[in-house]
């Protein structure tokens, strides 16, 4: 049996925030481990630290102690600089809000990561991704063209374009009604599947639960609970999304 590699692991993570009574235990002693190709949800109520705790991984935020190591790199340990250009050649970022260039039409939305490292977009590639994401024919529309629901499939072209070892996913449904979060969960599925992309999805949907590899529950900043799945189910089964 061909042995699973850790792409992801956070040791002892801590952001705190203020002091005294005042004090706020965002992410209080996190430790996690992601195997290659692994979809993860963390799930949880509002203000358990979820979206905190993705921006350290990810590398949006510095922690006060712990060390994340993606891909074998320290990426806390990194300076500023390097780090940057670290989270735009290996991670790619899904958020709510879609943060897409209001003034850019679909295809630069999507290229701007390969633009920005001095690169000729493979176009073969792009037409690859937009197909499967539904976008092919919408390459020269801006965003205030484009439903909620085609906004988040650019968002996702966008962070995929290169590739990225690690996807992350904040509350990447939250603004979406309940049959385009279906559609959106599928394709990050289709995504999982057909690239092998390790993919944290953070979420307060319970339902989400069932379609990932590995569970992460917080509560408190802490991990309360941290299970794999025995049987998934597919995304286009999920209830009560």
């Amino acid at each position: 049996m061909e042995k699973t590699r850790e792409i992801l692991k956070a040791r002892n993570l801590k952001k705190y925030y203020g002091s005294g009574e005042s004090l706020v235990k965002a992410v209080d002693n996190i430790s996690l481990s992601v195997n290659e190709g692994e979809f993860v949800a963390i799930v949880g109520t509002s203000g358990s630290g979820k979206s905190t705790l993705l921006h350290l991984l990810g590398g949006l935020d510095y922690a006060d102690e712990g060390e994340v190591i993606i891909d074998g790199m320290d990426v806390l340990k990194m300076k500023d600089e390097e780090q940057t250009v670290f989270r735009r050649r290996k991670i790619g970022f899904i958020f709510q809000n879609y943060n897409l260039l209001a003034a850019s039409n679909v295809y630069k939305n999507v290229t701007l990561p390969i633009r920005l490292d001095g690169n000729r977009p493979d176009e073969a590639y792009i037409d690859m991704i937009l197909k499967l994401l539904g976008l092919e024919d919408k390459k020269g529309r801006r965003p205030n063209q484009l439903s909620g629901g085609q906004q988040q499939r650019c968002a996702i072209a966008r962070a995929l374009i290169k590739n990225p070892k690690l996807l992350l996913c904040d509350e990447p449904t939250g603004a979406l009604d309940s049959k385009t979060s279906r559609d959106i969960l599928v394709l990050l599925e289709e995504v999982n599947r057909k690239f092998g992309t390790t993919m944290l999805i953070v979420t307060h949907n319970n339902s989400i639960k069932y379609m990932v590899d590995q569970v992460v529950y917080l509560k408190d900043g802490r991990i309360e609970r941290n299970y794999r799945n025995e049987e998934k189910v597919p995304a286009a089964r999920l209830e009560d999304l």
